[in-house]
């Protein structure tokens, strides 16, 4: 279904609080620290991981991912977490330039495998790093077109096997049921930067027109109101079916 009224469009032009570099820094700490619960409940990184990660990992060998604009840190948190409890060796690099989101990740309790570092994608381009899996976290909305598309080329040097950009997808339901769940999480951006993330956000199709050209990606809508934005190469040898 298209989005109707002022949903019907992207607004590309709304401006997310957390991202003024004057905002309250104890309200975004705070939004940074409820990330994970949201995170948790609306981003599906569980079915992304089983379905799209696990596969291109092998336990006979270390394995390797990277995750741009890792923010607070929550998700590659959870993800080294997954593949050590099920039995795959993972070093994960999670980077953001943002300083308060570096400073903050690593005020928390470290995590065996997980390493955090204040750098771009592009940065890591030019020192040839290569990862098995590239991911990020509701990035793709906030970039104008000229920085989506530096991400994809950039996503498309580092990552050997899989990629998983995964974004809001815009939608009338999905920005009421945010707005309602949202409301006991007080003292945070979250609720007003999450309503403004929806309508930065595309739609499916949107996000198939914004890639239309590039081989061997693919937009993906298994969780309700979330894109995936997915590049498959294909399995490396000894990687694990389980």
């Amino acid at each position: 279904m298209r989005p109707r009224g002022f949903l019907a469009r992207r607004d590309p032009d709304a401006i997310e609080e957390m991202d003024r570099p004057d905002c309250d820094p104890a309200r975004l700490d705070r939004t940074y620290a409820q990330f994970g619960v949201v995170n948790a409940v609306v981003s599906g990184w569980r079915r992304t991981y089983t379905s799209l990660l696990r596969p291109a990992f092998s336990r006979d060998r270390t394995n390797t991912l990277l995750d741009i604009g890792a923010g607070g840190g929550d998700v590659p948190r959870t993800l080294a977490r997954w593949a050590r409890l099920d039995g795959f060796p993972l070093e994960v690099t999670a980077i953001d330039p943002d300083e308060r989101a570096h400073a903050f990740a690593t005020s928390r309790p470290p995590v065996a495998g997980l390493s955090f570092r204040r750098a771009l994608s592009s940065e890591l381009v030019a020192e040839g790093a290569v990862f098995d899996a590239v991911v990020s976290n509701h990035v793709l909305h906030h970039l104008d077109r000229g920085a989506f598309d530096s991400l994809l080329d950039d996503t498309e040097r580092l990552a050997r096997t899989v990629a998983v950009h995964s974004d809001i997808a815009r939608h009338p339901l999905g920005y009421a049921l945010f707005s309602a769940g949202t409301l006991p999480l007080p003292g945070s951006y979250i609720r007003q930067d999450g309503l403004t993330s929806i309508r930065r956000s595309y739609t499916p199709d949107e996000l198939r027109a914004a890639t239309r050209g590039r081989e061997h990606w693919t937009v993906r809508t298994a969780v309700p109101f979330i894109n995936l934005l997915v590049l498959e190469r294909g399995l490396p040898a000894g990687a694990d079916d389980a």
